[in-house]
């Protein structure tokens, strides 16, 4: 690997962790407009996200629930893949520690190092430096190892998380991967990482869903050609819902996340009662699996009592079920392929 070589903390965590602890789930998430509220839009945004304190950075509403949920749901292996330079890791991780997450690979941009060496391409690059991460990591968990993808719409999470799928799956082969990091314009050290990465990872279609947090209000069919894996969600109720629906997350996690929403970020049971019928009518989750929900309310009735709008928060929902269960349309079919040369100029515009 080169100077692009992820660094990890895997080796620490797992010396914690049981020796046969077998990984059943990736979750990679991506930090900037996803995990936190970030600006750099200009430079001077930029220059105070660098110097903020842990303290002062602001979690995305939910993310530090979900990402405590998913952890205890199984044997799950958290990881962080962010464009966050370096020199941020201390600030970066006592935030993560403040919001009680556990992680189990962290890996930040070596912008520095770029500017440094005169690889000015590279410091806004994210195809180059994302993807042979990603590629890189799925080598240490099992080949059946199923993975989540958490980005944002501010940047080419869709297009890079969609890209890493395909390749896994076999759906895009060398060639086509040749003529997309050409198009990007990566320096020749990353182009060669990454087709030798691609090359060595082990095939299988193992991506279930890829998460974009809607930060700057896309338009959910702006990601229509990406397929029903990709999940453009406004807030992480919404793909808590989607991971309850796939079996992924218990009902009292999801719960969890609609308490600290309501409880630390403001929301109210109207907003998120909307959040619940906007996933329904997009066809995400079904009706019938949602319903669960408010099944577990009861069982978990001691439990919610800290959680003070739970109760309120699911009669409300039940309400939704109902209005929703004749309404609910069939989701469309993938599309074939995806022309990852087209959608490349597109991210680029926008």
């Amino acid at each position: 690997m080169t100077d692009e070589r992820l660094e990890s903390a895997a080796d620490v965590d797992q010396r914690v962790l049981a020796p046969a602890l077998r990984w059943t789930r990736a979750f990679r998430w991506d930090l900037d407009k996803t995990y936190l509220e970030t600006e750099f839009d200009t430079f001077g945004n930029l220059l105070r996200t660098a110097l903020q304190r842990a303290s002062q950075k602001r979690s995305v509403a939910g993310a530090p629930a979900l990402m405590r949920e998913i952890r205890a749901a199984g044997p799950h292996r958290v990881c962080i893949v962010s464009g966050s330079p370096r020199q941020m890791r201390r600030v970066l991780e006592e935030k993560l520690r403040l919001d009680g997450v556990e992680w189990d690979e962290f890996a930040l941009k070596p912008s520095l190092s770029n500017l440094i060496r005169g690889r000015f391409r590279a410091i806004r690059d994210q195809v180059g430096y994302k993807l042979p991460l990603l590629l890189d990591g799925r080598s240490r968990v099992p080949p059946d190892c199923e993975e989540y993808l958490f980005g944002d719409d501010a940047e080419a999470d869709a297009f890079i998380y969609s890209l890493f799928s395909d390749l896994l799956a076999g759906r895009v082969g060398a060639a086509t991967l040749e003529q997309i990091l050409d198009a990007c314009e990566v320096y020749r050290d990353q182009k060669e990482q990454t087709l030798a990465l691609a090359r060595a990872a082990t095939r299988g279609d193992v991506v279930r869903r890829i998460f974009i947090h809607l930060e700057r209000r896309s338009p959910p069919v702006r990601f229509s050609p990406y397929g029903r894996r990709m999940v453009p969600v406004y807030n992480y109720f919404q793909a808590a819902l989607v991971l309850f629906a796939d079996g992924v997350l218990p009902a009292p996690s999801v719960l969890k996340v609609a308490a600290e929403m309501v409880s630390s970020y403001g929301y109210g049971l109207h907003s998120l009662s909307n959040s619940f019928q906007d996933i329904l009518r997009r066809g995400y989750a079904e009706v019938g699996v949602l319903t669960g929900l408010a099944d577990a309310v009861e069982q978990y009735a001691s439990l919610f009592d800290v959680f003070r709008p739970a109760k309120d928060i699911l009669e409300a929902f039940t309400r939704r079920l109902g209005a929703l269960a004749d309404s609910r349309p069939a989701p469309p079919p993938p599309p074939a392929t995806i022309d990852y040369l087209a959608l490349l100029d597109d991210t680029r515009r926008r």
